[in-house]
């Protein structure tokens, strides 16, 4: 039989093997004579190529390993949280959020668009590693390892439930978030997901004034309302989400029988408990499978509608191209409607290239913009459509439930629920 705890030490010995690996830039830059020569600023960030990233993924695989082990095995909602303080302070505070597998997306999506972009091996395994425990085990790493929840749930004092028909409709704007990422990086646009981190400033103790305006939101917020960013704006945690749907293993909120006393529910600040769910009346039913029906037919035309009018939108999308906002300046300069040059333009026309050659780079990037917007419309529609399809679909379930997709780990359901009382009272009696 294969057990848990088998899967993690593997799944150690392999990433330690491979950090003896390391992520270099293909084509590294030309080694000038003259001191006047300056490299210009990259406009994503570079890794950082030192040993603490190989100490990072060396740790990071170690407190998956264990929050796994904490959540399934030990169900302790204290180690829990104590293993969360953990990598708040060494992956949020000490290494300043970075390296970091929600940023990650953005180097994987580069580097697959870009052939002259290489992904470090540190960056990769901090993208998959989540990944793979999250297929075996569900979302450990969401439970006590993500910087991000970590300071999000600290926070959390006074939880107030949110109607599930709003955070459904709330969580449509993380996978807005995730495609509109994907398309910036596979453009070489921008890295938005690291540009507008809410957490960043209070990590690295420096930033701009609105990332820090909105991080202090975001935690006002975090007060009343369990990780806002995790459950409504997180990239990452969508692809988390689902990939959580197929665990081998999943947190069960008793050890043994349901007694239906609703505790679990009350005391789960995340919506995550999902209540038992007798038969639908037939009028019900009936009403169901005609609107099921109906949206169906309906996912294509959300499709096509949400492809049409984002892909409309390429020319104000494209601006976020530093060589479109280029030859939008020059075009202005040429026709005498901007007087005077910026030091971008003044750096173009020294360079010696065509004008023609800037507009024409320019229009094959509003062209990318256009496909691009074609397939991220469509994507948000086929969400669209998929969440109004499963309103009308019907689980039967017997007792209480923590949602596979939804629950988070952290183990806060095991100390409200009696059964649990009951095996612990067990385990101290064998002990004793």
């Amino acid at each position: 039989m294969i057990r848990p705890g088998n899967i993690v030490i593997g799944m150690v010995l392999s990433v330690v093997l491979c950090a003896v690996a390391s992520g270099i830039e293909r084509f590294p830059p030309p080694d000038f004579v003259e001191t006047h020569h300056v490299i210009p600023s990259p406009t994503t960030p570079g890794p950082r190529q030192d040993v603490y990233e190989y100490i990072d993924a060396v740790v990071l695989l170690a407190a998956l390993g264990l929050s796994s082990y904490l959540v399934l095995r030990k169900r302790s909602r204290r180690a829990v949280f104590i293993l969360m303080l953990f990598s708040l302070f060494y992956f949020g505070f000490w290494r300043e959020g970075c390296v970091c597998p929600i940023g990650a997306i953005q180097n994987i999506v580069l580097s697959i668009f870009d052939r002259d972009y290489a992904v470090p091996v540190v960056i990769l395994a901090f993208f998959l590693l989540p990944l793979v425990f999250t297929l075996f085990f569900g979302r450990a790493f969401c439970a006590a390892v993500c910087p991000l929840g970590a300071i999000q749930d600290v926070v959390l004092l006074r939880p107030v439930r949110v109607p599930r028909w709003a955070e459904s409709a709330l969580r449509l704007f993380a996978y807005i978030y995730l495609g509109a990422a994907v398309l910036f990086a596979a453009t070489g646009s921008a890295f938005l997901i690291c540009r507008y981190d809410p957490f960043i400033s209070f990590f690295r103790l420096t930033g701009s004034l609105n990332i820090l305006i909105l991080g202090v939101c975001f935690l006002l917020v975090g007060v009343f309302v369990g990780r806002p960013y995790c459950r409504f704006v997180c990239p990452y945690g969508v692809i988390l989400r689902q990939l959580s749907r197929l665990s081998r293993w999943r947190v069960t909120i008793t050890p043994d029988e349901c007694v239906h006393c609703k505790l679990c529910e009350d005391s789960c600040p995340f919506g995550a408990i999902r209540e038992p769910a007798t038969e639908w009346p037939a009028d019900i039913y009936i009403k169901s499978k005609k609107r099921l029906a109906f949206l169906i037919l309906l996912l294509p035309v959300l499709i096509f509608s949400g492809g049409w009018m984002v892909s409309g939108l390429r020319q104000v999308t494209a601006r976020m191209h530093e060589t479109v906002r280029l030859a939008e300046r020059v075009q202005l300069e040429e026709t005498g409607k901007e007087e005077g040059t910026t030091d971008a333009s003044l750096a173009f026309r020294a360079s010696g290239k065509e004008i023609k050659e800037l507009y024409g780079e320019a229009s094959s990037i509003r062209a990318d913009f256009g496909l691009g917007g074609w397939i991220l419309g469509g994507f948000i529609g086929l969400v669209i459509g998929l969440k109004l399809i499963g309103l009308s679909v019907w689980r039967r379930r017997t007792d209480y439930e923590a949602e596979r997709a939804g629950c988070l780990a952290c183990g806060r359901c095991f100390k409200y629920c009696p059964r649990e009382h009951v095996r612990l009272n067990k385990a101290n009696e064998t002990i004793g």
